[in-house]
């Protein structure tokens, strides 16, 4: 019986954070034993916002090489570059034409970033979901990793595949979310009430897991809390809430179990002992980054080998949606698939 496929992936930009690494690939890398996965480097997204060429390229590079750090194994999971597919654009395209501007321009992640960069409101932001649903789509992906800000696009990928396959049949796969029970959102530092992004303006808010020892305590040292100096998981304290979602993570420890170790410990302490027991998670993560990201031959043979594997798959969906819509089909040498 075929394994479902799960699909996610990270955008290239910027440095990798305890929030892409408790709430996204520390999940997936659980994954490959129960499911056929695909993570993306999506290098596409990133040009909506106007990047250094160079540092793009490498931070690419460097995103490729802390998801096999983390320990997504290149042997168990399909790891590539979103523009080593051209089937990701060529679909987004035809998607486009079977989306709708005002479910896009309902998106929040739409009208927060149109807000953060008026000199900047392209198209490619505004069409960005209909971008990653052809991600997904592709792929025939069963389940995407998400966490709570990402279900408003992942319902529009099953609105605009649902309503594609009402027109033409049943070419995509309708994929559901799969989001983890614990750690799927991490919050920003400096203010709880967001979650924690690589791309936020104050760099305090973010823990980076290429970030020295003593700027992660320090960080950690300057973290919001609440001034009645209990530590509980409660709504009404989202600051040591999120550092108890974290230490949880980290540790392996319940939440209770969490709350019961620091209940003689005051915040200071508390958060001390939090961004300790992070580094220490990190020591083996942050070793393997540094040995990969050296070795160019085999990340340059994992690049080659997930772009050839990821392309199969795409193609084969992209010439079904082809013939369904009318498109002429060029087939090439090499290209098999199952006309309808």
């Amino acid at each position: 019986m075929q394994k479902p496929i799960i699909y996610s992936g990270m955008q290239a930009t910027g440095n990798l954070h305890i929030g892409n690494w408790l709430g996204a690939a520390r999940n997936w890398a659980k994954l490959s034993s129960d499911y056929n996965c695909l993570f993306c480097v999506v290098d596409l997204h990133s040009l909506t916002v106007r990047q250094d060429p160079k540092v793009l390229r490498q931070s690419a590079r460097n995103v490729l090489a802390w998801y096999i750090a983390l320990g997504l194994d290149p042997a168990k999971n399909i790891l590539y570059f979103q523009s080593h597919v051209a089937a990701h654009a060529e679909l987004a395209w035809i998607l486009n034409c079977y989306s709708y501007m005002g479910e896009l321009g309902r998106m929040t992640q739409f009208k927060e970033k149109s807000a953060k960069s008026e000199e900047n409101i392209n198209a490619g932001l505004f069409t960005y979901p209909v971008l990653q649903a052809a991600d997904i789509l592709l792929y025939r992906t069963n389940l995407v990793p998400v966490g709570d800000d990402q279900r408003q696009h992942l319902e529009l990928t099953r609105d605009v595949a649902q309503r594609f396959n009402q027109v033409y049949g049943d070419i995509f796969t309708v994929p559901e979310a799969y989001i983890p029970p614990v750690g799927a959102r991490i919050m920003a530092l400096q203010n709880p009430e967001k979650k924690m992004s690589k791309s936020d303006d104050n760099q305090a808010n973010c823990i980076f897991l290429s970030d020295e020892p003593g700027v992660i305590i320090k960080k950690f040292k300057r973290a919001v809390t609440d001034s009645d100096n209990q530590i509980r998981h409660a709504p009404d304290k989202p600051g040591i809430s999120n550092l108890l979602t974290i230490y949880s993570c980290v540790t392996g420890r319940t939440m209770d179990e969490g709350v019961g170790d620091f209940s003689q410990s005051g915040y200071g302490d508390f958060k001390v002992k939090v961004g300790e027991a992070v580094l220490e998670a990190l020591i083996p993560y942050r070793a393997e980054f540094e040995r990969l990201i050296t070795d160019t031959a085999y990340l340059d043979g994992v690049i080659a080998d997930g772009a050839d594997k990821a392309q199969a798959m795409a193609t084969s969906t992209l010439i079904k949606v082809k013939e369904a819509v009318g498109l002429p089909i060029c087939i090439k040498e090499g290209v098999s698939y199952e006309r309808s």
